[in-house]
């Protein structure tokens, strides 16, 4: 008896983790024929929380994962109107050399922030930095470890 239990407990352990892997909330929502369908109603930050966010877009395909990773930091001002002013044109500045490459500026209160992509790791994030440095525009750049978007 204490064999079944024990292997009960374990093949569910093994479920839970590969459910959780493969996001445990589309497994539920999955219609069986003959044993019903279930529907979860749930905030989209519940979603990030288990590892998967779906962020609508109007195309259905644009699916992201937030994940901790890496970011380059271009600017950080103080609290004041000069310092959004220069955020948001440093932010068009890396822009225009390197469209491709995904900008945030925010405010983080005492500072305005300006940071550049989604790196899975500090290799491909250095490898950026350099680039940004090269160009001889942006001169206090550094790598900050921070919640990131992973595009599917």
């Amino acid at each position: 008896m204490k064999k079944l239990g024990l292997l009960l407990v374990a093949s569910l352990g093994l479920a839970a983790s590969s459910v959780a892997q493969n996001n445990i909330v589309k497994s539920l929502e999955r219609n069986v024929p003959g044993q019903g369908k279930v529907t979860v109603h749930q905030d989209a930050g519940i979603m990030a929380l288990i590892g998967s966010e779906y962020i609508p877009t109007g195309t259905e395909d644009h699916r992201v994962i937030k994940s901790s990773g890496y970011r380059i930091q271009v600017y950080a001002g103080n609290n004041t109107r000069q310092a959004k002013n220069e955020a948001y044109s440093v932010a068009s500045r890396i822009k225009e050399y390197f469209p491709e490459l995904t900008v945030y500026t925010s405010f983080n209160p005492p500072r305005w922030l300006c940071r550049a992509g989604d790196f899975r790791s500090i290799e491909e994030a250095d490898a950026m930095m350099r680039q940004l440095r090269a160009t001889g525009v942006f001169k206090e750049v550094s790598i900050v470890k921070e919640q990131v978007n992973i595009a599917l």
